[in-house]
């Protein structure tokens, strides 16, 4: 084949067709960020923040049970949040006993399944309990599972998961291994949110992100809404979705 033939062949070849763009990210995360410096930009208390996030949470799930989401996952505590001090983290504890009792009823009559993902152990017995009877009372909810990370870091879900692992005996492949992740049922993420401006995962589902979209907004978490979400959800629909191929 001569230098002229191959140009017209190769006029001829067309490019690999591009992937179709994503409609809906129907898995999403959120890393809720941003409670302190609402408070402190208005000169409130911090557990005006916290009690003000938890007031977003409720109006961000409502959200996305209207824009089409199935799976929402928040980080509510982190093993690294421990270290803040004791009177935060206690009053932390009071806040998400306060947000099961008076911001989550709703959730559960419009049809929202709750879990929680993460340790439990170290909480207060009475916090672990309403935990409990929360995911008791909404196991059979199909209109939006909520997965609320409490006491969660990745890297620990990644080294029990290991352990567990091993003392099963198994041979290992991706799909086996994430058998024995926290909550092995939860969709990978098809888009992480962070709030308040920062762009790091801090430790949120390091498994389970490797191939979501990350959106970054500068809104703190406590002035999070439908309009932020749709924006986000506006945003993964123009994006085009390899997983490493072309």
């Amino acid at each position: 084949m001569n230098l002229l033939t191959k140009i017209k062949t190769l006029r001829h070849v067309r490019p690999a067709a591009e992937p179709d763009l994503p409609d809906v990210a129907h898995a999403v995360a959120i890393i809720m960020d941003g409670n302190a410096r609402w408070a402190r930009k208005r000169g409130l208390p911090i557990a005006a923040g916290h009690r003000a996030g938890t007031k977003a949470l409720r109006r961000t799930v409502e959200a996305a049970i209207d824009l089409g989401v199935d799976s929402l996952a928040v980080y509510a505590f982190s093993t690294e949040n421990w270290n803040r001090p004791t009177a935060e983290v206690e009053l932390l504890m009071e806040i998400f006993t306060e947000t099961i009792e008076r911001e989550l009823p709703d959730l559960v009559r419009q049809g929202v399944r709750t879990r929680f993902i993460g340790r439990r152990d170290r909480a207060p017995d009475a916090l672990q309990q309403r935990m409990a009877a929360l995911e008791h009372e909404t196991e059979g909810n199909r209109r939006l599972n909520l997965w609320i990370a409490f006491d969660y870091g990745g890297r620990a879900e990644i080294v029990d998961a290991a352990n567990r692992a091993v003392a099963g005996g198994k041979e290992l492949d991706e799909e086996t291994f994430a058998t024995y992740l926290n909550a092995p049922e939860m969709p990978d993420p098809d888009l992480l949110i962070r709030t308040s401006g920062e762009l790091r995962i801090s430790n949120f589902l390091l498994w389970q992100l490797a191939y979501a979209e990350l959106v970054f907004v500068d809104t703190l978490w406590p002035d999070f809404g439908e309009e932020q979400l749709r924006a986000a959800l506006d945003d993964y629909a123009s994006r085009r979705r390899r997983f490493g191929g072309r």
